[in-house]
């Protein structure tokens, strides 16, 4: 890459990474401060406590209440992502939640991560940039996480971390950043830690050559260091909480057990049904007016928020084993999450499949050629307007939050 190439690089990417921000902001007219479970346990944590001594408003109706105190299902790591937000509220910098504010941070932070994979596939810009848009914008991603609830943020912090993790394990492999970033990624969803032997896997593999002999030991001792912090630090918070490392509280949220789909627990088999369904196949609904056909508020095919994912079943691949360890990656994910009681609620698709999207980002750019081709730009802009109107349709107008559930 040339000085001047590079140059156009960052300029490129800066202002997609603002573009990327300034729509989201303008996404949702709310300020995102309702659902701040995570900030509120942040700023108990400095107070040295690990609940809420006050029971908080009653829209946060997944508090637990427990003991005579209350606590949030937020796994640690989701309150230590918080913690540098409850310093700046304890020093009076915010004085509420920005949840808005962070989904477009976030936003911005996976175009850049997304940019910085593509580099690794391709030095065509237009390429990249689309490849850099395509989570923010032409994805289910752009409503849910616009949202900005802890819910949401917490989806969000995932999928930034586990692209940080694919940057320094696939393109500038470094162990400790990949783990750290790993950490950042299952400390907000709990699942990802399944993808750990497949990082360690990777990043032996790409170890560069010539810079130091292979060493598999080295490489697990430095990956694993922040991730096993984080673990213990989990299952200890856990035990302090609920007096069992292993009881991350789910199932203890209010009327949670008596609703339909968790008939047969939090997680079950019998869940695998409607969440493929959710995820793969559950249309729109159609209404006598304008605009004629909106999403259900309540799941709703991936393939049809984003066409631009037919492009993830091209054959080949320039590393074979990279592209079908991804594919590995997003069907250990989706089977877990398919197992979860019901699809996640109110959003647009399956706001849970919002984690797979790096992993969809590796299989597109292994199997994809340098250069943007027709099909991809006419994919991409179809996904981005259909994922404008769905974000329309769920943060700023009535269609989907009233009749048309």
């Amino acid at each position: 890459m040339t000085l001047t190439t590079g140059r156009q690089s960052i300029l490129l990417i800066t202002a997609l990474s603002i573009l990327v921000f300034f729509t989201y902001c303008y996404s949702n007219p709310q300020s995102g401060s309702f659902y701040d479970y995570t900030l509120r346990i942040a700023s108990a944590m400095l107070d040295g406590k690990v609940g809420l001594e006050e029971k908080p408003p009653d829209w946060l109706n997944e508090i637990i209440p427990y003991n005579g105190k209350f606590y949030s299902a937020f796994p640690l790591g989701s309150v230590v992502t918080m913690l540098p937000l409850a310093v700046l509220q304890k020093l009076h910098v915010v004085s509420q939640f920005p949840g808005t504010i962070l989904a477009a941070l976030l936003a911005s932070i996976i175009t850049v991560l997304s940019f910085l994979l593509a580099g690794k596939y391709t030095d065509n810009l237009l390429k990249r940039s689309v490849v850099a848009l395509f989570p923010a914008l032409a994805t289910w991603m752009w409503a849910n996480l616009a949202f900005a609830g802890a819910w949401h943020i917490a989806l969000g912090v995932a999928v930034a971390g586990q692209l940080a993790a694919l940057y320094f394990t696939l393109v500038r492999p470094n162990p400790f950043l990949a783990g750290l970033f790993f950490a950042v990624a299952f400390g907000n969803r709990t699942e990802i830690i399944l993808l750990a032997p497949l990082f360690v896997y990777l990043l032996y593999k790409n170890q560069p050559e010539g810079v130091e002999p292979r060493n598999l030991i080295k490489i697990v001792d430095r990956f694993i260091a922040v991730p096993l912090a984080l673990g213990v630090g989990t299952l200890i918070y856990n035990y302090v909480r609920f007096a069992s490392p292993l009881d991350f509280g789910y199932a203890r949220i209010p009327g949670v057990l008596e609703e339909p789909w968790y008939q047969h627990g939090i997680f079950s088999i019998h869940a695998i049904p409607g969440n493929a369904y959710a995820m793969l196949i559950e249309g729109w609904n159609r209404i006598p007016q304008f605009p004629h056909l909106v999403p259900t508020g309540f799941g709703g095919s991936i393939l049809l928020s984003c066409p631009f994912l037919i492009l993830l079943f091209r054959r080949g691949a320039k590393d074979r084993q990279v592209k079908w360890l991804s594919v590995g990656a997003i069907v250990l994910l989706t089977l877990v999450l398919w197992l979860h009681g019901n699809p996640g609620g109110w959003q647009i698709s399956y706001r849970y499949g919002v984690e797979l999207l790096p992993w969809m980002l590796v299989v597109f750019l292994e199997s994809s050629p340098k250069k943007l081709t027709l099909l991809e730009a006419l994919l991409f802009l179809l996904s981005v307007a259909i994922n404008a109107f769905s974000t329309w349709l769920f943060l700023q107008t009535n269609y989907i939050n009233s009749s048309f559930q």
